[in-house]
């Protein structure tokens, strides 16, 4: 019988154990948020992007040495073609206990009942603001009615959970944190905001002069809503909190203002086969380079990814006052 790999494989310098895999799909995307890229971007060439089956087949590597959670990535990934086959198959890996999306909304209308179908629990949507003008201005070129009917469909799809991501920016949309969160409770879904994090040079704005940071978002929501922090982990490095009286959750993610690497247990596959071990170094192995050069070879892909576990580093290093030291943009690295 085939040794079994539990949760202690995958075990890194520091005793933190990685169980969650973040998969980019694709580092294309049909808008261009101003925080994620810049206004004219260079994609990949396709033989530099891993197949659907080397994903598949590095997924399963990962299950099988105890990653129980895998999210589903870009650039955008619902414009990766053939990506319903994958999720599909990605929810049929048997030790897998959560297979989540995180999608931009642009596609997610038409293909929500179809993705809960395939094995998806959970989905996020990107929603920076609920002005319509803003949203032509943050993402250059997304329409926000659309993202607005995405969400009633994956409402409607009966996911676990619905949850919208706002990237917070100072006299950006900092003034539409309270009308964000009224939308959520009004939905009945989740909501999460994120402090910007430093990755890629743009040119759009000076990152420090509008960091807005999450202890200020949690005082502008006090005026209008009662928040009871919760214990609940999503397997992510959100803090939760209770909106009284409603269904909705309130995460913040805060890579600024209350470092979270102590607690990581993640690792991201970008679209290139490059296994990221932290968000904000360059630490990496090339996996798509193993898959080629070893085909079908499970456990030499296996053993990579549990050497790799010894380079993955301590804590990120963001800095806002500094040109960032990690040139890559966020729709190649996976959101």
């Amino acid at each position: 019988m085939q040794k079994t790999h539990h949760i202690n494989s995958l075990i890194d310098r520091f005793g933190r154990h990685v169980n969650y895999l973040r998969v980019s799909v694709t580092d294309r995307c049909d808008f261009r948020c101003q925080y994620c890229m810049a206004e004219d971007m260079t994609f990949l060439p396709r033989a530099q992007v891993l197949t659907l089956e080397e994903i598949h087949f590095i997924c399963q590597a990962f299950v099988e040495l105890g990653v129980q959670k895998i999210r589903v990535t870009g650039g955008e990934p619902l414009v990766r073609k053939g990506v319903l086959g994958l999720l599909g198959e990605l929810g049929c890996l048997s030790k897998l206990n959560e297979l989540v999306l995180t999608t931009n909304g642009s596609k997610l209308g038409q293909m929500a009942a179809n993705i809960k179908s395939a094995g998806v629990k959970r989905v996020n949507i990107s929603l920076d603001t609920l002005d319509k003008e803003k949203f032509k201005i943050l993402t250059r070129t997304g329409n926000l009615e659309t993202v607005l009917q995405s969400i009633d469909a994956a409402v409607r799809a009966g996911f676990e959970r619905v949850k919208i991501n706002a990237v917070v920016l100072k006299n950006r949309n900092h003034t539409e944190v309270t009308d964000l969160v009224q939308f959520a409770v009004d939905k009945g879904i989740d909501i999460s905001f994120i402090e910007e994090m430093p990755l890629g040079v743009i040119s759009s704005h000076d990152r420090a002069d509008v960091f807005y940071p999450s202890h200020l978002i949690r005082q502008d929501l006090a005026a209008q809503f009662t928040l009871t922090q919760v214990q609940d982990k999503t397997g992510g490095p959100s803090v939760y909190y209770q909106v009284e009286g409603a269904n909705t959750r309130v995460g913040f993610i805060s890579p600024h203002s209350a470092n979270f690497c102590s607690q990581c247990n993640r690792v991201r596959l970008t679209a290139e086969g490059r296994l990221l071990l932290c968000l904000g170094n360059e630490h990496s192995v090339d996996l798509k380079q193993v898959v080629r050069a070893f085909p079908g070879d499970m456990n030499k892909l296996k053993q990579v990814i549990i050497d790799a576990m010894q380079i993955k580093p301590e804590k990120h290093e963001f800095n806002l006052q500094e040109q960032p030291i990690i040139l890559r943009h966020m729709n190649s690295t996976g959101g």
